[in-house]
């Protein structure tokens, strides 16, 4: 039994009785599968954004060496789940590209995919540089290092190719004596260093002093037990100690900067938490530690923290509320899908967020010290001009800074660059003339004669929606699509049709494929394969499930094709077509003498719109083995290392009366596969029974009262067929 693996492993599944016929493999009658149990809602929207996930649909596809492996699950407005994946490459993480995101609904419905592209991936994964030469190269481009992560071996994609690279985080000082915090790539086969991204963003403010204010601490020290431990102190990373009233209302005080810093920080995570159902900073309930003190004009997010310094003239300490809630709007940023990307204009749009967060959190403070604005900086008098640093609402204000998508180059300093998303935000938020004493907003060449806006709480929720569905690719264009699935989504037409008009005023392009925001639905559809991947011998034949369901409009025509069979091998369909919503089987017919190997085979369905996914067929590989002849129905399927495969058919089922739930697992010679019987508790799956020793073979036994059941089987080492053999009360 191997508890640690398999708790993540199971833990990411979440299957739904739509993919009740879906397994390859006969089956004598299975046992009847009944409604979905109640609160299966998320489950069912995991299943199904797990299945597009490993079916490759559209932007998913993936090869048969890689797999999109779930790292977060974000629950959002009206039943829908944001799934974020990372890409792997034979057990190794990749970055800067093929990371996916799918959106879904509580009815098993895929709403929306999204992935960053990624070039075939062919190569060794054995370094010829050892992890401690690597940490030495990436220490040494700091001239003094405060902390280094652990090296890990991760597949980098650069220029359209793959490198195999020592990844870690440097955090220290540069020769410049400027803070630094370098995510680096480090070539496994070279020792050079193959990338390296500084993720400090040196930062902006604004009004200092928040008045006497109310903020959660520890009862001596300032440490927020209830926002996963944030804390704030000096530089030596220790929290400040005392007790309350925190803080002497002083310009240069340091606990007072502190009070400040967690005043806006908690307020910030208050915000997201109120307005938006999002955990806090770091969508976990907590965010990184803050540091005040520093002797310097600059304040920055670093990945593992947050540092304030003080103003150009030395008056104040850069803590007000914009400026604090900036820097953990980089952590939002950060900690969201996709992370911070390496290009000017995405982080320009990281500063962006920065500032959007910023106006978000003033607005919803209110504070009447530091009353809301869309302005950067105005009242701190940063660099001693008594000018703000960014304007929101017309950045060419300042340092004439562009307003429009069209005036950005690959040159454009990231500061600068926030400027066309700071303008759609505040078009979006109040609109062009939107009276009250707020200032009027231009419109760029091209677009509409005005904008209204929606006010800024559900611009920020649509945004927020938007960067959970981000990736490594993160553009404006990216952005536009985004905003516009997360308003329809969320809202409705009237405030899709806002985000679309905001957009057009600062010239992002409409993109292919964006969402509609008419007030009718665009009909469309998904495709999922169930099991994605199969094993045959030549001379036999294997068969898949491809399940569409409707996501748009009324149910339609769906015409399935296939596509990329070697020699030897034939693949059709029964049905040929089928109506949206329902499923086809798949048979793939391998002649004898087919040549033994993987080949990726794509499924095409055609309708209103045209979907692809992509079946991983292995010839020759492995062969189903038997051996549990005595149970009352039998099931088969094949599995990587490390994949967990649900029975019966991807789905469950009902017992009606109480009883003994009998499971034989039968895998491939040498390796190891556990087996583990589930039963649905009203609010989750739950083990009953498990077979975990270190061998392909395992058998449960259960006896247990009327409900849902489940079998679920892992791959804990090495890959091949299984059969499976269930009797059930």
């Amino acid at each position: 039994m191997h508890p640690s693996r398999i708790t993540a492993a199971v833990a990411a599944l979440a299957l739904s009785a739509s993919l009740a016929t879906a397994l390859a493999g006969t089956a004598t009658a299975a046992p009847k599968a009944q409604p979905v149990p109640p609160g299966h809602g998320k489950s069912l929207a995991l299943s199904a954004a797990d299945g597009a996930a490993a079916s490759g649909l559209d932007e998913l596809r993936h090869g048969a060496d890689e797999d999109l492996v779930r790292t977060s699950v974000t629950p959002w407005a009206n039943g829908l789940y944001y799934t974020s994946y990372e890409r792997t490459y034979r057990g190794l993480p990749v970055a800067g590209g093929g990371d996916a995101v799918v959106l879904s609904d509580s009815s098993g419905k895929v709403r929306d995919v999204t992935g960053a592209s990624a070039p075939t991936i062919k190569l060794s994964t054995t370094a010829k540089v050892t992890a401690a030469a690597a940490l030495a190269t990436a220490r040494g481009q700091l001239a003094s290092v405060e902390s280094a992560s652990t090296p890990e071996l991760t597949v980098l994609l650069k220029g359209g190719k793959a490198v195999l690279t020592w990844h870690t985080l440097v955090v220290g000082r540069t020769a410049k004596d400027a803070p630094s915090s370098l995510d680096t790539y480090v070539d496994a086969r070279t020792g050079s260093v193959a990338q390296a991204t500084d993720k400090i963003l040196h930062a902006d403010g604004r009004g200092y002093h928040n008045g006497n204010v109310t903020i959660d601490t520890a009862a001596s020290s300032m440490t927020d037990t209830g926002r996963g431990g944030f804390k704030c102190g000096g530089q030596n990373g220790g929290a400040y100690t005392g007790s309350s009233p925190w803080g002497n209302n002083g310009a240069n005080d340091l606990v007072t900067a502190c009070v400040d810093i967690m005043y806006a920080a908690q307020r910030e995570s208050d915000m997201l938490k109120q307005w938006f159902g999002y955990n806090g900073i770091n969508g976990q309930g907590g965010m990184v530690p803050a540091r005040a003190g520093l002797s310097e004009v600059n304040a920055y997010y670093d990945g593992t923290k947050t540092t304030y310094g003080r103003n150009q003239n030395g008056t104040n300490q850069l803590t007000g509320i914009d400026v604090v809630a900036h820097e953990y709007g980089h952590e939002i940023f950060d900690r969201t899908p996709g992370s911070a990307g390496s290009s000017n204009e995405n982080g320009g749009m990281n500063e962006s967020t920065g500032d959007i967060f910023g106006a978000l959190t003033e607005h919803f403070a209110n504070n009447p010290n530091d009353t809301p604005d869309y302005t950067v900086g105005e009242k701190l008098n940063f660099t001693g001009n008594n000018q703000p640093i960014r304007n929101m609402y017309n950045p060419s204000l300042i340092n004439n800074n562009p307003n429009c998508y069209t005036q950005l180059t690959s040159n454009t300093e990231v500061h600068a660059a926030a400027g066309p998303q700071n303008h759609w935000f505040y078009l979006l938020a109040e609109g062009s003339n939107p009276g009250g004493g707020k200032p009027n907003s231009p419109i760029c060449s091209g677009g509409p004669s005005s904008v209204t806006g929606i006010g800024i709480q559900k611009a920020g929720k649509v945004f927020m929606g938007a960067l959970l569905m981000k990736t490594s690719s993160w553009n404006h264009l990216a952005a536009r699509k985004a905003t516009l699935t997360s308003a329809k989504n969320t809202y409705g037409s009237v405030e899709c049709n806002a985000v679309k008009a905001a957009w057009n005023a600062i010239g992002v392009p409409a993109q292919s494929g964006e969402t509609d925001c008419g007030g009718t639905t665009n009909p469309d559809f998904s495709l999922a394969l169930n099991p994605s991947s199969g094993s045959v011998q030549p001379g036999a034949s294997v068969t898949s499930t491809v399940n569409t369901s409707t996501t748009g409009g009324s149910a339609q025509t769906v015409q399935l094709s296939a596509s990329g069979a070697p020699s030897g091998v034939t693949v059709s369909f029964s049905p040929t077509s089928v109506t949206s919503g329902s499923s086809s089987t798949m048979t793939v017919q391998v002649a004898a003498g087919t040549a033994n190997g993987t080949y990726p085979i794509t499924v095409t369905g055609t309708g209103s719109a045209t979907h692809t996914v992509t079946y991983q067929l292995s010839v020759g590989t492995t062969t189903p083995p038997t051996g549990c002849d005595n149970t009352e129905n039998s099931y088969q399927g094949s599995l990587t290392s490390g994949q967990t495969g649900v029975q019966p058919d991807g789905s469950y089922y009902y017992s009606a009366t109480s009883g003994t739930h009998v499971g034989c697992l039968r895998g491939p010679a040498g390796k190891d596969f556990d087996l583990y019987l589930q039963k649905w508790n009203g609010a989750g799956w739950v083990d009953v029974a498990v077979g975990g020793t270190a061998t392909a073979d395992e058998n449960t036994s259960y006896n247990g009262t009327a409900g849902y059941y489940r079998y679920v089987v892992h791959a804990y080492s090495g890959s091949g067929a299984y059969t499976l053999g269930l009797s059930a009360p």
